[in-house]
């Protein structure tokens, strides 16, 4: 019998892979393309996946039986039109899992910010439970084998839905939660009241009778509980809002969660916290959910140890220990560089951050400029512009910068000129912040005079890598007289390569 056949276009994508490997893993014959190689499409390529690196009309195999694409891949890709030309149904890889979580009871997380963890746990939660769930995650697991799919045997399908075009409104699951909802993606929403909207359609797309776990701490959900009441109340959904800031049970639970969590960070607290809230309405024992908590040791790009940079000092090579993160938004870079001023108190703290998305760094400039309060010292490198999302060469004029927090864009003088193209916007940044950190105190509203609460002494702006490892050298030797001192190489672009020239560098 004839497998059939699905390409995909965009292959690469940490969506496209895990969907690229559920049809592997379900007797299909799988193709795909990328604009590029990278580390995914060689672990592709050697699961028996034939991966094109370019995209052409030819590279659409005879007799396809679906095509699917990435939300990066524009309309008039040769591939798309070519499955047009020859009447192959075409679906956007939202879709396309939206069509899939139909076949399981599908438990989907939703947020700005901490999906891929809340993820992982909430997996790691139900096998240990023995509920034997599918699992499609933003990030690569070591207890998946180091892949970002699981194929279970179970009912249950866990979903990290990613709200960027919309893309979470292709999904009607059982049960969900919400971690948070912030200015994000605002190359494709408005503002943020526009956002909030896309989650409560979101809510909306809730099965009757399904569940609904929500962060009572963020303020921006919280705001919505009277429209998200009347929902529920329409479709019979349980509500249940959870908190670490709750001064009643949760507080026990949650003083449990800090015991054994090996992941940093308040923020991660909270996420556990969510999937406690999830895997309690069903059913799953203390037991099983609190050893599972306990056994996680993060993910890929999220705090992830990758090894040793070696410092020379005299005639002996002292290793400092190098991480990567994947945060890119400034509220994931506060949380994520509190966290770790919160577990290594008397440790310095390195930040290299490659900033990805010129329309994101332009757009929340302002946040970024107070995110880094919590490392020594910042090394900010180009912008990684994004492939079909991103500035191709200059800034809108019209576009301005963005309140953080009301997601409302106001015109800065910075962008007012539309000459500055989106590969000087590191540098921009990091002038805004040397000019913040200079000066001792701030003015907050209305009109009081604060000083600055900020650890940050030195930022460096490096128009290119090769140079890191002497800037390295050189803020170590600066900030660094006892030799306690981490590195974390921080950004969702290709900044993880760098980090493995460093931690093979030999002084």
């Amino acid at each position: 019998m004839t497998k059939p056949k699905v390409h995909f276009i965009g292959i690469g994508g940490i969506g496209t892979s895990a969907l690229a490997r559920w049809f592997l893993s379900h007797n299909y014959n799988v193709s795909g393309s990328d604009a590029s190689p990278s580390e995914i499409i060689s672990e592709l390529k050697k699961q028996g996946i034939r991966v094109f690196i370019g995209h052409q009309a030819k590279n659409l195999p005879r007799g396809a039986n679906l095509a699917i694409f990435s939300a990066a891949v524009p309309i008039n890709n040769p591939e798309r039109r070519q499955a047009a030309k020859l009447g192959i149904p075409a679906k956007s890889y939202a879709e396309a899992v939206g069509d899939l979580a139909k076949q399981y009871k599908t438990l989907a997380i939703a947020g700005a910010h901490g999906k891929s963890t809340t993820t992982a746990l909430l997996s790691l939660i139900l096998i240990k439970a023995g509920f034997n769930p599918t699992v499609i995650i933003g990030t690569k697991l070591k207890e998946f084998g180091n892949s970002n799919f699981c194929n279970g045997r179970g009912d249950y399908l866990v979903l990290e839905a990613d709200e960027y075009s919309g893309s979470f409104l292709n999904y009607s699951p059982f049960a969900a939660i919400i971690l948070n909802i912030d200015a994000e993606h605002l190359d494709y929403y408005k503002n943020l009241r526009v956002i909030k909207n896309a989650f409560l359609k979101f809510i909306k797309n809730i099965q009757s009778g399904g569940i609904l776990v929500l962060n009572k701490d963020d303020k921006n959900l919280s705001g919505l509980k009277n429209k998200i009441q009347k929902i529920s109340q329409n479709k019979n959904i349980k509500i249940i809002w959870y908190g670490i800031t709750n001064p009643e049970r949760s507080s026990m639970i949650c003083y449990k969660i800090r015991e054994i969590l090996k992941i940093s960070g308040e923020h991660n607290v909270s996420n556990a916290l969510a999937v406690y809230s999830l895997a309690k309405a069903l059913g799953i024992k203390n037991r099983d959910i609190f050893n599972a908590i306990g056994s996680y040791r993060g993910a890929w790009r999220r705090m992830e140890y990758r090894g040793e940079l070696k410092f020379p000092i005299f005639n002996f090579q002292f290793p400092i220990k190098v991480y990567d993160d994947y945060a890119h938004h400034p509220t994931e870079i506060k949380a994520t560089l509190a966290g770790i001023a919160q577990k290594w108190p008397k440790t310095g703290l390195i930040c290299v951050f490659q900033p990805h998305q010129a329309k994101r760094l332009s757009l929340l400039f302002k946040a970024f400029i107070g995110a880094f309060d919590e490392a020594n010292a910042l090394v900010l490198l180009p912008v990684y512009q994004v492939a079909g999302r991103d500035i191709s060469d200059k800034v809108s004029q019209n576009r301005g910068c963005c309140n953080a927090q009301t997601g409302r864009r106001k015109t800065s003088q910075i962008f007012c000129n539309n000459k500055i193209v989106a590969k000087y916007l590191s540098k921009k940044l990091a002038e805004a912040i040397q000019k913040r950190i200079n000066s001792k105190f701030k003015i907050d509203p209305p009109g009081i005079l604060r000083k600055q609460n900020s650890k940050l002494r030195e930022v460096v702006y490096l128009p290119s890598p090769k140079k890191l490892k002497q800037i390295l050298n050189n803020l170590l030797i600066t900030h660094n007289s006892k030799l306690k001192t981490i590195i974390v190489m921080m950004g969702a672009g290709d900044i993880y390569k760098l980090t493995d020239k460093l931690v093979r560098y030999k002084a």
